[in-house]
């Protein structure tokens, strides 16, 4: 590396978020401006390792280079590193600021040491290439001839098309919603992820001859038959759409939500101005209960602290994870430990204490004579382990409490994607209702169709959705060419491989 000692002399120190009492008036990012000798200093840190476990199957799903740009900011070479993070990730930008980084879990200074700031320097690098004018449209030299149908705009099916579009095929994406994006669009706030950055990328696409048609919901306002018949090959990368319900007395009480519900009405209306005064749930003046932890949840503590809340508190199931790794988590697997991310960081700011709760098990929404929320009843559970060491959940008795809450978000994941695309198409599903597509190959029973994403996988993350949609074009180039240049998975641009 560019400072061989560069990890025994310099600490781990993360790039600021802005300060919560600043950034809870807006819902700007919450990040604060790169400084290029801090970043040049965090890159001295990335070790000679000999074994890069950052990019292996247990860090990065898109095999970023990420010794090679840690070295090339270090040595202060910022246009070599965006090319060489190119290679292998089309959206920087959105890993950089959403990926939970398994990377730094598996960083071999990490056994030891802190690890690398890998998320961090790779947001530098892109968000610098964008301000230094080096990422531009360029569109293919020659097209094909071939036509690809590409239902979903999250970051599978907007990888995918940026792929398909680079081979030279006629692409055209079809969304839903009234905006490009997916995820990125409406299930992650604009405090993370800025719709800006979403739609200068969206911007690019289209320069380089991506179509995009919002509106449009494939399955329901159009057959997607006739999109096999239009197209040369159709991809699904839908998405897991279907959320995970909580069916416990008083569901259907006026004030519990689903979290997509509440993130995206905000999302229309605090952040690109759209007036649906009948759809925007807002958590003004209300105590609110956050159920189920994870991104999303963080994501609505986040909003609510923002629309003014009189209180949040965060349900979690599970105990409070431990410090430190334990001895069943070893090095390189992803640390299950306690954070704090920016919801929570603002949460506390504001009411003195992390909104978390753990162990709870909810009972009953409590429901009002005029059928409104006004709480929730739980009880608390305890954890052990049976005679086959698998966990078990108990009841604590006499543990039972209720919580006031004017607004519930149940925000507890996702059960896979809707069904009537693959019922439309007479499509196989796995046992989880995902669309039935071995990863690799990505093809469905449906001859012309393939699937990718977390609508084939099942939820994950915006970098396996990168993961799918990479891999899912070069399945079909090679569908409808024979042989492509396109990359798999783990290997850069510029290898030919033919069927």
């Amino acid at each position: 590396m560019g400072k061989p000692t560069g990890f025994k002399e310099f600490d781990r120190k993360k790039v600021p978020w802005r300060l919560p009492v600043v950034r809870l008036n807006d819902y700007d990012e919450i990040y604060t401006e790169h400084e290029l000798p801090h970043l040049r200093e965090q890159g001295a840190r990335c070790m000679d390792c000999g074994v890069p476990f950052c990019q292996s199957a247990s860090g990065c799903p898109i095999d970023n280079l990420i010794p090679e740009w840690n070295d090339l900011v270090y040595n202060n070479r910022w246009k070599e590193a965006i090319e060489r993070l190119h290679k292998t990730n089309n959206f920087p930008e959105f890993t950089g600021r959403t990926c939970p980084a398994p990377c730094e879990g598996s960083c071999v200074l990490g056994i030891t040491n802190p690890p690398v700031t890998i998320k961090n320097i790779e947001n530098a690098i892109v968000d610098r290439a964008w301000q230094e004018g080096w990422i531009k449209p360029e569109p293919p030299a020659e097209r094909t001839g071939k036509t690809v149908a590409i239902v979903g705009s999250g970051p599978a099916g907007l990888s995918a098309a940026d792929q398909l579009n680079r081979a030279g095929h006629l692409v055209t994406v079809y969304e839903r919603a009234d905006r490009i994006g997916g995820l990125l669009q409406y299930g992650i706030p604009n405090m993370k992820l800025s719709k800006e950055v979403v739609q200068r990328r969206v911007d690019k696409l289209t320069a380089e001859g991506v179509t995009f048609k919002t509106g449009v919901n494939v399955g329901k306002d159009i057959d997607p038959k006739e999109l096999v018949n239009q197209y040369d090959a159709l991809l699904l990368a839908c998405g897991a759409t279907k959320p995970r319900d909580l069916p416990i007395p008083g569901r259907d009480a006026e004030g519990v939500h689903f979290a997509m519900e509440f993130l995206t009405a905000n999302t229309k209306q605090s952040v690109h101005g759209d007036q649906i005064a009948d759809d925007f749930i807002s958590a003004e003046g209300k105590d609110v209960i956050v159920i189920g932890g994870g991104d999303t949840g963080t994501d609505c503590i986040a909003t609510s602290l923002r629309h003014g809340c009189h209180s949040v508190v965060n349900f979690e199931l599970l105990p409070k994870p431990p410090e430190e790794r334990t001895d069943d988590n070893p090095w390189p697997e992803w640390p299950r430990v306690f954070r704090v991310d920016y919801g929570h960081e603002e949460a506390s700011a504001k009411f003195g204490q992390d909104p978390r709760e753990y162990q709870l098990l909810s009972k009953e929404f409590v429901v009002d004579a005029d059928g409104k929320l006004s709480g929730i009843k739980t009880v608390s559970v305890q954890w052990e382990k049976d005679s086959d060491g698998k966990w078990q959940m108990a009841e604590v008795e006499g543990s039972e409490k209720t919580w006031n809450a004017q607004l519930i978000l149940l925000s507890m994941g996702f059960l896979g994607p809707e069904q009537y695309l693959p019922e439309s198409l007479a499509m196989e599903t796995d046992p989880r209702s995902n669309f039935k597509a071995e990863h690799g190959k990505f093809a469905t029973n449906v001859d012309k169709v393939f699937a990718a994403g977390d609508c084939r996988r099942g939820q994950s993350l915006v970098v396996w959705a990168i993961n799918e949609g990479r891999g899912a074009a070069r399945a079909i180039d090679l569908f409808l060419q024979g042989e492509s240049s396109l990359p798999a998975p783990g290997v850069t641009m510029g290898t030919s491989m033919q069927v």
